[in-house]
């Protein structure tokens, strides 16, 4: 069953999204050719704590770090190493903080340097996938009606659309109910309602939406090495409507460009700096 949460544990909850926001900044200021996972690893654990807040992901099911970072063909649950990002490059970067006893869990597929015009395009139509999906989580929709839009965004590029994993609901526990997959059917599934608040993560593939899992447990891959891209924001029902709690403008003021879905995303959410 779905935990509703009351619009004072929205806010704790905003709360935490923002420490996670903020984090995903400082990592963004440190993206270039040579730098380790592992240093934006240390940096996002340092930011986490000195906001009061906890890493969510540091220890959780025994994840070894405070970041997952997916390289290239990895699409989720990447860990970090020692290994310099190189020129084309892209990396997911997902982070989760514990504030106030909630989650705030949200990702960003960042570009390191010069990427394949390919590659450029797969990641503008998932973070466009995220946005389409964001507006149908309104009271009185369905879960599928979320899946489908992003579904049929995803699959009109001939993007693969992950089927193994989903988004989810967020609260006191990372993964609550319900669970929000990425596919569906308009109409299907659990009725959303005001109160409830999920993490949404479409993870696209530029080929087949087939992946596999490596030997050490966690790292998710495409099954044909082809890249994958992973957006994720944390979203509410407030008065039937969907509010992000989440932000991406610390992550594209410290990459020094404007934020190509600030207009949509400024419309589905308040942000407190």
């Amino acid at each position: 069953m779905a935990i509703l949460k009351t619009r004072e544990q929205i806010e704790l909850m905003r709360e935490s999204a923002l420490v996670v926001s903020r984090a995903l900044g400082e990592v963004a200021k440190l993206i270039k050719v040579g730098v380790t996972p592992l240093e934006l690893d240390k940096v996002a654990e340092a930011y986490i704590r000195s906001q009061g807040a906890i890493p969510g992901f540091l220890g959780y099911g025994g994840f070894p770090n405070t970041l997952c970072i997916s390289v290239n063909e990895q699409v989720v649950h990447g860990i970090p190493t020692d290994k310099p990002l190189k020129e084309g490059d892209i990396i997911s970067v997902d982070c989760g903080a514990i504030l106030n006893g909630y989650y705030g869990d949200h990702a960003f597929t960042f570009a390191i340097g010069k990427v394949s015009d390919e590659v450029r395009q797969l990641l503008k139509v998932t973070e466009e996938s995220l946005y389409l999906g964001i507006e149908q989580i309104r009271a009185g929709n369905r879960i599928g009606d979320v899946g489908y839009a992003v579904q049929q965004h995803a699959e009109k590029y001939g993007y693969g659309v992950v089927r193994e994993l989903v988004g989810h609901g967020l609260g006191k526990e990372l993964h609550e109910d319900p669970e929000l997959p990425n596919y569906g059917r308009r109409g299907q599934g659990k009725k959303m309602q005001d109160g409830l608040v999920l993490a949404i993560e479409p993870m696209i593939n530029l080929g087949t939406e087939k992946v596999a899992q490596l030997d050490d447990g966690w790292t998710i891959v495409t099954q044909d090495d082809l890249p994958s891209a992973h957006f994720e924001h944390d979203v509410a029902i407030i008065g039937g409507k969907p509010e992000i709690l989440s932000t991406f403008k610390y992550v594209y003021e410290a990459l020094g460009i404007e934020d190509p879905f600030a207009e949509r995303q400024s419309f589905y959410s308040i942000i407190n700096s």
